[in-house]
């Protein structure tokens, strides 16, 4: 029983070596969140044991939760380069699959065709707004800017407000309201699916997304011109490093004690 009590022990131990190498990997990583191993004991007993007699038969994982504490901000000087001053998520969506897709990452850039994409193409979703700049409905849409206003000037460039709001500049010096950023809140962001490229989707557990406009609610404001970096703290996640290196060899340790006890009773002689 020792075996297979120390066996769990190592491999828990090498599943908390995976998720601190990930984060170190990650460290400079824009928009990342690093995660955090959670283990539960395991214990032998039934309705008809004496509770002093209950006996532990080793650990498992219980979670890996994410850390969506907010990671420092660098500023780009990118007028599309946009970080999140408080909670929520940017919301993209993918004009190949329509699958919609969650970040913290706010590396965006314009497209030939006049949309707000991402490295990968995916769309940055807005909020519709009228003539004042007040927005009409909160069912996202796609970013796109209009390459020419309606005096057929040319586009010039874009620029992003502190509430979000996308105005586009033209050639004969008049500016256009496009929307507002669209941000999305869980009720439980730890139950987000991690799909890569700094990207989460929704789940069973973290719930539905709700959109509302930068700095409404629970909602942070816009930083145009930067980018929000990995929370990781490298630091901490040596100091984590050593602990699960020392977890790993005192489980190893404790196999091979067990195995010198087998040997020792297995030459015993009368």
């Amino acid at each position: 029983m020792s075996f297979y009590t120390s066996l769990n022990g190592l491999k828990n131990a090498q599943t908390e070596l995976s998720v601190i190498a990930n984060n170190l990997a990650n460290a400079e990583t824009t928009g990342f969140k690093k995660s955090r191993v959670n283990f539960a004991d395991i214990v032998s007993s039934s309705a008809a044991t004496n509770p002093k007699l209950v006996k532990g038969i080793g650990s498992t994982v219980l979670s890996i939760d994410q850390n969506f504490s907010l990671g420092p901000v660098q500023q780009t000087g990118a007028a599309l380069d946009l970080a999140i001053d408080g909670e929520g998520f940017f919301t993209k969506v993918s004009p190949i699959t329509g699958k919609t897709f969650y970040t913290r990452n706010g590396n965006f850039s314009l497209d030939g065709a006049g949309f707000i994409t991402d490295s990968v193409g995916s769309r940055l979703q807005i909020l519709p707004v009228d003539a004042a700049g007040a927005v009409t409905s909160l069912t996202p849409q796609d970013a796109a800017i209009p390459l020419t206003n309606g005096a057929g000037s040319d586009f010039v460039g874009v620029t992003v407000n502190t509430d979000g709001s996308l105005i586009a500049s033209y050639a004969d010096g008049t500016t256009q309201s496009v929307g507002k950023v669209a941000l999305a809140a869980f009720v439980a962001p730890t139950g987000l699916l991690q799909l890569g490229n700094q990207d989460w989707g929704s789940t069973g557990i973290s719930g539905p997304a709700s959109y509302n406009q930068p700095g409404a609610a629970r909602f942070g404001n816009i930083r145009s011109g930067s980018l929000e970096q990995s929370n990781v703290d490298i630091a901490e996640e040596m100091v984590g490093l050593i602990t699960a290196q020392r977890y790993f060899q005192a489980n190893a340790k404790a196999i091979d004690t067990a195995t010198q006890l087998s040997q020792t009773i297995v030459n015993l002689r009368t």
